[in-house]
């Protein structure tokens, strides 16, 4: 199969796999939802900074590595599979000893056992993680769709049918370590291919000189992004922490499945073209203008149905989630602006640029959110909106420079595209304002018509003011 050819199959599987997958986990979170409590919720959110830190340190950046790679060895593999798997260990191992501290810390004794219950993960991931690198590199996102939809639906069921009887915050995490057992002995028992225990000590150098770099990026993110947990967490409640979690999920939900399909083969489609810029620079325009078209239209439309989507998918209980959902979804706009332009980074090899960015952007957002802290929950919120919109531009301030597109010119593109998503946002507000809200609707019809009315006025602004966005999809759907 040619490369192309390659790249329109890994388009199409990665999109299936990725939105039946995550379909299904946000059906079995709407049920979850309604029958366990906010608490619940915010118990798991309070230990997942240290589940990322974990699951970070376990592949070292590795994975991307071999994904990077020009061509890889069956030593290439074996090293790295090895690596993860003895890190794993040991990662699991320092989480069991220091859980009593955790809980000590948010004076909540339940999280001794679920923290080394839940880091099972590490583990089981580190037998699965080389095959999806292959799987990428190879654009064969069919074959791990396969085997990762049964899995998926194996531990969806576990997790609802553990909730209905009563198992609470447990149902959460038997649910993730089902999912995460199966996929792994799916692809040990039934794929053709598996790592060998092979290690050579110049192979290690090569993709851990490359990796610690984007791992330690990654270690400053996770630490930054679940900042907001244990701060609300410790300073507030579980159920503040719950609130605040579902709402981040909720917001991150449509634009992560968006994005992470659009990644995971646009990164080998970038690296394969990382030396011809004018070509990378074509290739992340297309991307960018097609992928901020569909995130600013979805998120600002979320934005205007917020309350009656809350309560029609989790009822009144979760209300207060709104606000927090509305601030947040602004940030996920521009969310795959900065995506797209650290692949740039990855793709020309620096990772330690990429670093740098990571550790000044960090800096800047732990300052906004001392500052946000003493204002209360919403006003954090803020601060994590407005700080995630300036690292987008931040991002591309450095990004592009190695494709000729300066960051100024990012700015205005995208203030362009963003522009054209608020004409039918302030259309359908206005309806709805004025009209909707003083009828006793239906919530589930007045969303239908919102959307509806979104659309029509929505479409014809794209036809008439976007040709260069048309252009793209012309070329996607005659290709």
């Amino acid at each position: 199969m040619s490369f192309v050819k390659s790249a329109r199959s890994g388009v199409f599987w990665t999109f299936l796999q990725q939105f039946s997958v995550q379909l299904i986990n946000l059906g079995v979170q709407i049920v979850l939802a309604r029958l366990l409590l906010p608490s619940d919720f915010g118990l798991i959110a309070m230990i997942t900074i240290f589940l990322a830190l974990g699951q970070s340190l376990s592949d070292s950046g590795m994975s991307t590595s071999l994904i990077r790679n020009a061509e890889n060895s069956e030593k290439d593999y074996g090293t790295v599979f090895i690596t993860n798997l003895a890190i794993s260990i040991g990662i699991y191992l320092v989480v069991f000893c220091v859980a009593p501290l955790i809980a000590v810390f948010y004076e909540q004794p339940i999280l001794v056992d679920l923290l080394r219950v839940y880091a099972v993960i590490f583990i089981l991931t580190s037998f699965s993680a080389i095959q999806i690198a292959k799987f990428s590199k190879e654009l064969r996102f069919k074959v791990q769709f396969q085997y990762q939809l049964p899995s998926t639906i194996f531990g969806a069921a576990v997790g609802i049918i553990m909730a209905y009887y009563g198992f609470g915050v447990w149902s959460l995490v038997w649910l993730n370590i089902v999912q995460n057992f199966l996929f792994s002995l799916f692809l040990w028992l039934f794929y053709e291919w598996r790592p060998r225990f092979l290690f050579d000590r110049s192979v290690f150098y090569n993709h851990f000189s490359f990796g610690y770099k984007l791992t330690l990026s990654s270690l400053l993110n996770t630490v930054y992004l679940n900042l907001y947990k244990i701060l609300i967490g410790k300073q507030f409640s579980a159920t503040s922490v719950g609130f605040f979690t579902q709402a981040d999920s909720l917001r991150l939900f449509p634009i992560n499945q968006l994005s992470t399909v659009l990644n995971k083969v646009t990164f080998p489609l970038f690296a394969n073209i990382s030396d011809d810029s004018a070509k990378l620079r074509r290739a992340y325009l297309s991307a960018m203008r097609l992928v901020l078209s569909l995130s600013s239209a979805l998120m600002l439309f979320l934005i205007l149905i917020a309350q009656p989507l809350f309560l029609v998918v989790f009822g009144e209980k979760w209300l207060p989630s709104v606000p927090y959902f509305q601030i947040l979804c602004i940030a996920s706009i521009f969310l795959p602006i900065g995506t797209y332009n650290l692949n740039i980074l990855k793709v020309k090899g620096r990772s330690d640029l990429f670093l740098k960015v990571e550790v000044i952007k960090k800096v800047i957002g732990v300052l906004s959110l001392a500052v946000s802290l003493p204002f209360g929950i919403e006003a954090m919120v803020w601060a994590l909106c407005l700080t995630n919109v300036m690292f987008a531009y931040l991002n591309g301030f450095f990004s592009g420079k190695f494709i000729n597109y300066s960051v100024i010119r990012q700015l205005l593109d995208s203030i362009y595209v963003i522009f054209l998503a608020l004409i039918p946002t302030s259309v359908v507000f206005l309806i709805d304002s004025y009209f909707f809200t003083t009828l006793n609707m239906n919530q589930v019809f007045r969303m239908l018509l919102d959307l509806l009315i979104f659309t029509l006025v929505y479409i014809p602004s794209v036809w008439f003011f976007n040709k260069a966005l048309l252009s793209d999809i012309k070329i996607i759907l005659k290709r």
